[in-house]
């Protein structure tokens, strides 16, 4: 515990600064600027619950033209430099229900979108939140050019910043200090959690830190790679999404939906899945709804680790079952945006042609490491010490970053630090979701808590919320054991549950029973050795 609030014990139960009207004249009379050197104010709004916020400036990219808030809050906006040529647009939302607690936002991708889904779920629940724009707007890549600064930001300052200017700011308005600081994220947002984690341990109790963009350099190469892989659309290894869908995931599903016991469209653990595309292989010229010779190729190369000249493994392989949505980008027949968008203007130029990209266009990505960008500790010990906790989470049909990453990194984290899994659990656990695909949505039940675009209905408790299961890890010292997932139907909370089920802490299995696969009574968490096919 960082931080205080005086009189008050933090069980989970909010505590009303001042009456409504009260709390609309400090909001309006507060003066955030005076506190955050050379910042300038850009918004300064007292706004009731229910209202639906409106960011008309906000860059189109970032699809977030406007958000429902549900509690009464104070809204500021800073615009605050961070060099002489580089800035962040830092937003927080201070709830007049406040819990007490801090909580930092991240992003996604290569962008800068402040998710304002986040800021609302969490003020909701009591959080002071903050959030920025991570040092550029939109998500495209072109500020980066020829700015290291902006890079820096991207990589780990305006988090960092943001973090500091956020707590010092809840403790000018409210006149007391925070209780307890925390984070939240997912996809690039995980991997700030975690670089937080390695560079500045103080800065948060708990990290809420999903599907990991770890080993930053060579995912975006990973990722740069499929074009190489698939072709451009009409060439002769590439395959139409009608083919993915139909014919290669039907087949992916035959071959290892039932592994687990259970045929109900989840594969429950991928990295078991030794998928053979040679059984779709066409037999004669004539056969529709199957795959040629490269075509064949092109999967097993997908399904295949990536490896440089020398044999050394530089990411691992695309797990099966992500088919629907991987054929959205990466399986597209075009370059992937992000990927294209770094080589352009961080390593090279924009010259760079994504048709050329090789092997060695990774090695120079990880040489250049752009503002240490890569987030691949050996350790984490100094975050333990001061009491840090983390929970981490991927799902396992991920259609942008390959679940077997997350082992990878968690294996080489608890090597580095020379950890049981014991060990581990003092401070890291990490839960495999089964049927989720990049941070949420999906067939399986990956309804968790992980954000404001995700959470539902599900109520705010330990055993069903990965943020609630934190606030209880960090504050109560209760570590959650399982997580458990919603499912609703037709992915709509007001059509009621379609089924939960439990997802098991690494490296446990989820193994199925009989019975009911819906019934989540049905489902233990078992040790088992791991098939490691996607990372070995």
């Amino acid at each position: 515990m960082r931080g205080w609030v005086a009189g008050a014990i933090l069980t989970g139960v909010l505590f009303p600064v001042a009456k409504a009207d009260s709390f609309k004249t400090r909001c309006l009379s507060f003066k955030p600027e005076s506190y955050v050197f050379n910042s300038t104010r850009t918004q300064l709004q007292y706004v009731p619950a229910g209202t639906n916020l409106t960011f008309p400036g906000n860059d189109e990219t970032c699809d977030r033209a406007d958000q429902v808030v549900s509690a009464d809050l104070c809204r500021v906006a800073l615009s605050v430099p961070t060099s002489k040529r580089s800035s962040i647009t830092f937003e927080m939302w201070l709830p007049k229900d406040w819990s007490g607690r801090f909580l930092a936002t991240g992003n996604g991708g290569i962008d800068g979108c402040i998710k304002y889904e986040d800021l609302a779920y969490t003020t909701q629940h009591g959080f002071s939140a903050v959030g920025s724009n991570n040092g550029h707007n939109g998500t495209y890549g072109d500020a980066f050019y020829q700015n290291a600064d902006v890079v820096t930001d991207f990589a780990w300052r305006s988090l960092h910043r943001s973090t500091i200017i956020g707590k010092k700011l809840v403790k000018k308005f409210y006149r007391k200090d925070y209780s307890n600081s925390y984070y939240l994220g997912c996809s690039l947002g995980g991997r700030q959690g975690f670089k937080s984690a390695e560079m500045f341990p103080d800065d948060f109790d708990g990290i809420v830190a999903g599907a990991p963009a770890t080993d930053f350099n060579h995912l975006i190469a990973w990722r740069a790679r499929f074009f190489t892989l698939t072709g451009a659309k009409g060439s002769e290894g590439f395959i139409l999404p009608s083919i993915w869908n139909a014919t290669i995931h039907k087949e992916v599903l035959k071959q290892c939906d039932g592994i687990d016991g259970a045929t109900d469209g989840i594969i429950e653990d991928p990295s078991l899945c030794n998928f053979d595309p040679a059984q779709i292989q066409c037999q004669s010229s004539g056969d529709s709804n199957c795959l040629n010779s490269t075509q064949v190729e092109t999967v097993r190369n997908i399904f295949s680790p990536f490896r440089d000249a020398d044999n050394n493994l530089l990411y691992p392989a695309m797990q099966p079952g992500s088919e629907p949505m991987a054929i959205q980008k990466l399986y597209a027949g075009a370059p992937f945006s992000y990927s294209d968008d770094w080589y352009k203007y961080v390593i090279y130029n924009p010259t760079w042609n994504a048709s050329t990209f090789t092997a060695k266009d990774a090695v120079k990505a990880d040489q250049v490491n752009p503002a240490n960008i890569r987030t691949w500790p050996s350790s984490l010990k100094r975050f333990q010490r001061i009491g840090g906790k983390i929970i981490t989470f991927h799902g396992q049909q991920d259609q942008q970053i390959t679940s077997f990453n997350t082992p990878r990194f968690y294996e080489h984290l608890r090597n580095g630090m020379r950890y049981s899994y014991d060990d581990m659990d003092e401070f890291l656990r990490f839960f495999r979701v089964s049927g989720m695909f990049h941070c949420n949505s999906g067939p399986g039940a990956w309804v968790i808590g992980q954000g404001g675009a995700a959470v539902k209905k599900i109520p705010f408790g330990r055993d069903n919320n990965v943020l609630a299961a934190m606030v209880d890890w960090v504050e109560q010292d209760i570590p959650p054991e399982t997580i458990q997932g919603t499912k609703y139907v037709d992915d709509d909370a007001d059509s009621g549950v379609a089924f939960t089920r439990r997802h098991c802490k690494w490296p446990l299995r989820n193994t199925f029973l009989g019975g009911e696969s819906t019934d989540p009574d049905n489902w233990e968490c078992r040790e088992t050795e791991q098939g490691y096919i996607g990372h070995s």
